[in-house]
C-alpha cells in the first residue's frame, strides 16, 4: 500500500470516529433521558392509582348533581352539563365511534386490518383526540368539543349496499342548535360530516367562516416505532394542486394563509386520517410533535382551521380512514394518492409512472411479494442491460490500457499530476477510449436505485406479508437481537436480509475492483462503503434489502454472460488499429476536448508565472 492509499484510509477512519465520538449522546443528556423516563413512570403510576380510586367510589345516583347556576344560564349552559355516552357507526370497513362529549369522532377501527401483533387496529381514541368549534356568543367563548351532544339513534350498522345517516345536536334552545350530521355507506372508509347550525345567526359572532379545532394522537401499529415515525406527520394539499408536509423527523409547524386548502391529513406510516372540506381551507396552522418518552402514541398532530360556510349555513366535509395503498388513495379522488410519498423531483416520476404499472400488473397473477420483487428486479436488469453491457465494455478497455498508463506514470512520474493527466488524456483520444464510458451507465442507474429506496418503504402491499424467513416485508427481519448500542444510533439487532445484501456488495465490489482494475483509495473506499450501509440499511424494510440483494446477485449474472461475449485480445486490438488512424478522422468528443483545454491552461499557468 502506498503512502497516498495510506493517507486517504488513514483520514476516512478518522473521520468515523470522530463522527461516532462527537455525536454521540453527553452524560447530561442520558440523565435528562433516564429522568423523563422515571418522571413517566411515576406519572402512569400515579393515573392508574386514580383509576381505582374512582372506580372504588359509587356515586350516589338519587342523589342530584350541584350545577353553578350562573353555569346553566351561559349560553349553551344546559349542554355543558351531562354524561358521555357512544354512538357506534359501523360498516364493512369501519367501525366508528363517536363520543357525545364534542360530538366528535372518539375513535376509528379498521376491520380488515390489524397491527403487527395482530390485535384491533384502532388509528385514535382517548382524551387526546379534540375536535370542536371556536366561536363567540354572547361575548362568552365557545369551544363545542367540551359540550354534550344529543344523539339521534345509539348506534347505526349499515348493510353492504346501503346508506345512512345519524344526527348529533348542540342545542342552545328548542329552535336553536348546532347539528352533526354523519353519514355512512356500506362499504369504504370515507364517513361523511355536514355541520349544520341553525337559528344561530344573532347568537354566534363571527364573519360567515367557522373556526375548527383538529387533534389527534395516533397509535403505534407497525412493529418499529422509530421507522413509523419517519414516515409520520401532516400532509395538506391545496387547490392549486400542490401537496406538501410538514416535517418526519422533528417536531414542527406552520401557519398557511395564502393558499386555500382542499384537504388536511394526519398521516401515519402506512394509515391515515384526512379531512376533506368542499368550500375549502382559507386559513390552517398545523403542527406535529413527538413524545420520545411515550411508547404507546407514534405523534401528537393537531390542525386550526378556518373555513368558509355554504350559503346556507353549512360546512359539508368528510373524514377518511383507511390505508395508504396508492390505488385505494387514487379511488377515493381529491388527489388523496399524494399522501403517498414516493420521492421528490423525477424519482417520483420514475414510481409513478414506472415501477408501479409493472408493480400493479405482476400483482395480477396472485405470486407472493417476493416473488413479485424477484421478477420486478429481474424486468429492471433486463431493461437496463444495454447501460450494463456498455459499462463493462468501457471498464475492459481502461484494463487493457493499464500496462500502457503504468508506463506513462514511470516516465513522467507523480510529480506532476497535470502534465500525467495530459499524457493520460492523449492516450485515450490515441485508442478511442472515454474514460468516463464505465461511469456514465452507472450514474444514469442511480436515479432508479435512488427511486426504489424510496418505493419499498412507502409500498403498503409489502405490509404484514411473509417470504421464506421474513415474516413481514415492510419491516426489518431481526436474526440477532441485544442491547441497544448507543452510538450506532440505538441499533439492538442484527438484520439478515441486510447482512446478506452488504456480503454480496462486498463481493460485487471486489470483483468490479477486477474487472475495472481500480487500484489505491477508489478500491478501498468500495470496501468501506457496504459497511456503512449495514448500519444504515438495518433497520429498513426486509423488502428493500431483499431487492438490493436481488439486484446484486442478477448483476454477477450479467457480468458472467457479458465476460463471455467481450474479447480482452480483440479490445486490444482494436486500440491498436484506432492508435493508427490519422488524428483528423478520429472523433473527438465535447467532453475531451474540454479536458484538453483545461490541462492545457493548467500547465500554461505555472510557466507564466
Amino acid at each position: 500500500m502506498d503512502k497516498n492509499t495510506f493517507t486517504g484510509l488513514f483520514l476516512i477512519m478518522a473521520i468515523i470516529a470522530g463522527s461516532i465520538y462527537f455525536l454521540k449522546p453527553s452524560d447530561a443528556e442520558l440523565k435528562k433521558e433516564r429522568l423523563v423516563q422515571q418522571q413517566d413512570s411515576i406519572r402512569k403510576g400515579l393515573a392508574k392509582a386514580k383509576s381505582a380510586a374512582t372506580a372504588a367510589i359509587k356515586p350516589d345516583t338519587n342523589k342530584a348533581q350541584a350545577v353553578d347556576s350562573a353555569l346553566l344560564k351561559s349560553p349553551f349552559g344546559a349542554a355543558s352539563v351531562g354524561s358521555e355516552k357512544t354512538v357506534t357507526l359501523e360498516n364493512k370497513d369501519l367501525l366508528v365511534k363517536l363520543s357525545t362529549r364534542g360530538g366528535k369522532v372518539a375513535s376509528v377501527e379498521l376491520k380488515n386490518f390489524k397491527t403487527f401483533d395482530k390485535k384491533p387496529l384502532i388509528l385514535f381514541s382517548g382524551a387526546q383526540n379534540h375536535f370542536g368549534l371556536n366561536f363567540t356568543a354572547g361575548n362568552t367563548p365557545i369551544n363545542t368539543d367540551n359540550y354534550y351532544f344529543t344523539p339521534s339513534a345509539p348506534e347505526l350498522k349499515v348493510a353492504e349496499k346501503d346508506s345512512a345517516s345519524v344526527t348529533l345536536r348542540l342545542s342552545y334552545s328548542p329552535t336553536q342548535y348546532i347539528d352533526y350530521v354523519y353519514s355512512l355507506k356500506g362499504t369504504g372508509y370515507k364517513l361523511g360530516l355536514t355541520i349544520k347550525p341553525t337559528g344561530l345567526d344573532g347568537v354566534i359572532n363571527n364573519s360567515g367562516n367557522i373556526n375548527l379545532n383538529w387533534a389527534a394522537s395516533l397509535h403505534k401499529q407497525e412493529k418499529d416505532i422509530k421507522q413509523e415515525r419517519q414516515y409520520s406527520t401532516v400532509y395538506y394539499f391545496n387547490t392549486e394542486g400542490h401537496d406538501d408536509w410538514l416535517s418526519e423527523t422533528k417536531d414542527d409547524q406552520k401557519d398557511i394563509s395564502d393558499k386555500k386548502m382542499a384537504w388536511i391529513a394526519f398521516k401515519q406510516h402506512f394509515f391515515s386520517n384526512a379531512l376533506i372540506v368542499k368550500n375549502g381551507i382559507s386559513r390552517s396552522n398545523m403542527a406535529v410533535s413527538t413524545d420520545v418518552a411515550d411508547t404507546a402514541d407514534v405523534k401528537q398532530m393537531k390542525a386550526d382551521l378556518t373555513i368558509a360556510r355554504s350559503a346556507d349555513g353549512s360546512v359539508p366535509m368528510e373524514f377518511y380512514f383507511g390505508p395508504n395503498r396508492y390505488s385505494t388513495l387514487k379511488a377515493q379522488g381529491s388527489d388523496l394518492q399524494k399522501l403517498v410519498n414516493l420521492g421528490w423531483g423525477p424519482l417520483k416520476y420514475i414510481n409513478q409512472f414506472a415501477v408501479l404499472p409493472v408493480f400493479n400488473f405482476l400483482k395480477q397473477f396472485n405470486w407472493s411479494y417476493g416473488l413479485i420483487i424477484l421478477v420486478l428486479t429481474i424486468v429492471l436488469k433486463l431493461v437496463l442491460s444495454p447501460l450494463t453491457y456498455k459499462s463493462y465494455l468501457s471498464m475492459a478497455k481502461m484494463r487493457v490500457l493499464k500496462p500502457e498508463m503504468d508506463e506513462i506514470k514511470t516516465k513522467v512520474g507523480e510529480d506532476n499530476p497535470t502534465l500525467l493527466q495530459q499524457e493520460y488524456l492523449k492516450l485515450y483520444k490515441k485508442a478511442g477510449v472515454n474514460p468516463l464510458g464505465g461511469c456514465l451507465p452507472l450514474v444514469i442507474q442511480m436515479p432508479i436505485v435512488i427511486a426504489f429506496f424510496r418505493f419499498f418503504p412507502s409500498l403498503f402491499e409489502l405490509r404484514g406479508e411473509s417470504f421464506l424467513w421474513m415474516h413481514d416485508l415492510s419491516t426489518y427481519d431481526s436474526v440477532i437481537t441485544f442491547a441497544p448500542i448507543a452510538i450506532l444510533g440505538g441499533i439492538s439487532h442484527i438484520s439478515l436480509m441486510c447482512l446478506l445484501m452488504t456480503i454480496s456488495t462486498l463481493i460485487y465490489t471486489y470483483f468490479n475492483n477486477q474487472i475495472s482494475g481500480a487500484t489505491g483509495q477508489m478500491k478501498y473506499i468500495g470496501y468501506i462503503t457496504p459497511i456503512v450501509f449495514l448500519v444504515t440499511l438495518n433497520s429498513y424494510p426486509a423488502g428493500l434489502n431483499y431487492y438490493y440483494f436481488l439486484a446484486n446477485m442478477l448483476t454477477f449474472l450479467q457480468q458472467y454472460l457479458i465476460k463471455f461475449m467481450v474479447d480482452d485480445k480483440k479490445i486490444h486490438a482494436q486500440i491498436q488499429e484506432n492508435k493508427k488512424k490519422p488524428e483528423e478522422k478520429k472523433k473527438k468528443s465535447g467532453f475531451g476536448a474540454r479536458m484538453e483545454e483545461m490541462m492545457r491552461q493548467q500547465q500554461v499557468q505555472p510557466k507564466k508565472k
